[in-house]
């Protein structure tokens, strides 16, 4: 016989990474201000392996409007302006050969309005995966009602599914929400 609680916990499961997934994903979109996040995703050749520019680098935002890279190896200045350009960051590396320094532009409106567009890609990805996990978590409880479940244990676990999936879906919404106001803010 299915356990119910085993059930739910493991759809909560799915709905938390969808939302880390979505946290991730949110953070490497540049919105106009400098974190050293828009750079966790450009790996860098070291010797023969790729590896994060933080591996390589000590990576700092001085400002709101910019961010250093000084390479701990002054023979990595080369391979790490050309991960950046390489990126789709779109932005210019200057190098001074002391510190790669990443000017973060204010983004133009036709240029805020495709982050918006990016984000809420990224936003409706996540929620499928919340659906996707509550759909799962139906089923296996349709599958226990085969197997004995009682039916009011069942309906009684649908409903707290179902508030679990709304919960998580608004957490979504507010997410984006905050992306969309700090992206839109000038």
């Amino acid at each position: 016989m299915i356990d119910v609680n085993n059930c739910i916990n493991e759809s909560q499961e799915k709905m938390d990474m969808a939302i880390m997934y979505l946290d991730d994903s949110l953070s490497h979109i540049r919105a106009g201000k400098a974190s050293t996040r828009l750079i966790d995703g450009i790996r860098v050749d070291s010797y023969g392996s790729m590896v994060p520019i933080s591996n390589v680098a000590a990576v700092s935002t001085p400002d709101a409007r910019s961010i250093t890279i000084k390479p701990w190896d002054k023979n990595m200045f080369r391979a790490i302006e050309k991960a950046i350009i390489d990126s789709d960051l779109g932005i210019m590396p200057e190098n001074n050969g002391e510190i790669i320094r990443l000017g973060i532009p204010q983004p133009t409106e036709e240029r805020r309005k495709q982050l918006l567009k990016q984000c809420k890609g990224e936003g409706e990805t996540a929620k499928i995966s919340i659906r996707n996990a509550r759909r799962d978590g139906i089923e296996a409880l349709k599958k226990g009602l085969k197997d004995g479940l009682p039916e009011d244990a069942e309906k009684d676990a649908e409903a707290k599914l179902q508030k679990i999936h709304d919960k998580f879906i608004k957490k979504v919404e507010d997410m984006l929400a905050d992306k969309e106001k700090e992206i839109m803010t000038v």
